[in-house]
């Protein structure tokens, strides 16, 4: 069942915030609202990985673009049986295009083992991007 929530603000935030819409893909001002309401309470409650307190344990999936180093590193194979994270899913795919690898891995850990798994694969030759992408926090709800 929706509710319906308003909030009043002057003519100029109106038009920033119709332009903050529209230049995010969102056609819905409902749903910008949520997700920017749902992005801030996550933001404040425990901060960006890179700021989060290194004990706090966070969820996610990191995308990691590069380029076959043929045997000269096994970072990312290792990746996959660390004792820092723990991985629950990996999946590898090629970008013909753009001429890259992708791994794609879902994985849950410290956020200080989180950021060293960051950095490590950042210093890492060959490896041209490296994305961690946090999980919502939610309390209860899917799975």
């Amino acid at each position: 069942m929706s509710q319906i929530i308003s909030f009043s603000a002057d003519k100029d935030f109106a038009e920033i915030f119709e332009k903050l819409i529209k230049q995010s893909g969102y056609k819905n001002r409902s749903r910008f609202i949520r997700d920017a309401a749902l992005c801030y309470a996550e933001i404040q409650q425990k901060g960006d990985l890179m700021n989060m307190d290194g004990e706090l344990i966070a969820e996610g999936h990191f995308v990691v673009y590069y380029q076959h180093d043929h045997g000269k590193s096994h970072k990312l194979l290792d990746l996959r049986h660390s004792d820092l994270i723990e991985v629950a899913s990996y999946s590898h795919s090629s970008l013909k295009h753009s001429h890259a690898c992708v791994d794609v891995i879902q994985a849950k850990g410290k956020a200080a083992n989180l950021r060293n798994v960051i950095e490590s694969l950042q210093n890492t030759p060959n490896v041209d991007k490296v994305e961690f992408i946090s999980a919502p926090f939610r309390e209860s709800g899917c799975c």
